[in-house]
């Protein structure tokens, strides 16, 4: 009779105790102060671009890994 009891108030403890912490997301279109902002004229490439704006280039499609979308350096 004791068991039922405590495996109960075990799984109602992990049940209670589990979760996932999820930090805010950072704004995807966020231009630099003084840069107008472009909107995007087609879709993303792929998964993880995120449309971000260069210096020298203006807006574009931008890779943490793979860098600018269609060869900018």
């Amino acid at each position: 009779m004791r068991f039922p009891v405590l495996a109960l108030s075990a799984a109602a403890l992990a049940a209670l105790l589990t979760g996932c912490v999820v930090a805010p997301a950072a704004p995807v279109y966020a231009a630099p102060p003084g840069v107008a902002y472009v909107a995007p004229t087609y879709v993303s490439p792929g998964v993880g671009f995120v449309w971000a704006y260069h210096p020298r280039y203006g807006w574009g499609w931008h890779h943490p890994q793979y860098g600018w979308h269609r060869g900018w350096r």
